[in-house]
């Protein structure tokens, strides 16, 4: 097991928006998290990062509390929004900065970028333009590129598939697939897209004002089940 939730909850004032009891994530698996605005998706992957602290209860990842621990950190990566990008740099820049921070050299970091030839689709690189200036849908892809730099166990997407065009869509998909096959990672992806999502995960965590009302592993039916509960 490679993430444990426990009696988690987060108050702002006098309202609830993350209330877990109980939640386990399996080493390997892809999990995705749906929801409406406002489930508390978001929060529960700030919480699971250590961004923001929890009203109670614990997270534990590979046994040890996150808020207590600094391992997991060595084995986890996450793309939430563009505020984890650094914008006056290019993108060239900026993941030779990440690359710096995991003892990647400029052509390690070059080799590695060219498995991203394809998701990148000719808009990210020698631009010479800061990631400011790009747009949101590039900007995901910078950030999720960067974010799979240090080789993680446990990988966290916040709505990776928002503002990307279909094809990129498509290309993402295929990349996550392949990661799971090729390194075993556990991926948490949260998405409004219940396509994508029940496409690439194994199982479906579905919120509803910071509960989990639903946890199922993924049959045929599970798109059908999803559009079912959020058409009523």
């Amino acid at each position: 097991m490679i993430l444990e939730i426990s009696n988690l909850k987060k108050t702002y004032g006098d309202r609830t928006v993350v209330n877990i009891e109980s939640l386990q994530i399996n080493a390997g698996e892809t999990v995705g998290i749906v929801g409406n605005n406002g489930a508390g998706k978001t929060t529960m992957f700030r919480m699971v990062l250590d961004l923001i602290r929890p009203t109670a209860g614990e997270i534990r990842s590979k046994g040890e509390l996150v808020d207590r621990h600094d391992q997991w950190k060595n084995y986890t990566a996450s793309y939430l929004d563009e505020g984890f990008l650094i914008d006056y740099l290019t993108s060239e820049e900026y993941f030779m900065f990440i690359g710096g921070l995991h003892e990647m050299t400029a052509a390690h970091v070059s080799d590695y970028l060219l498995q991203f030839q394809d998701f990148f689709n000719g808009e990210i690189l020698n631009k010479g333009k800061y990631i400011r200036d790009f747009s949101k849908g590039n900007q995901n892809k910078i950030g999720i590129a960067a974010s799979l730099m240090q080789n993680p166990e446990l990988l966290i997407l916040d709505e990776p598939f928002a503002n990307l065009d279909p094809t990129t869509q498509i290309r993402l998909k295929t990349l996550i697939r392949s990661l799971k096959e090729e390194r075993q990672m556990s991926t948490l992806i949260s998405s409004h897209d219940l396509n994508h999502v029940t496409d690439v995960c194994d199982r479906i965590i579905l919120m509803e004002k910071g509960l989990i009302i639903k946890d199922i592993h993924k049959t045929e039916n599970t798109l059908s089940e999803l559009e079912a509960y959020f058409a009523e």
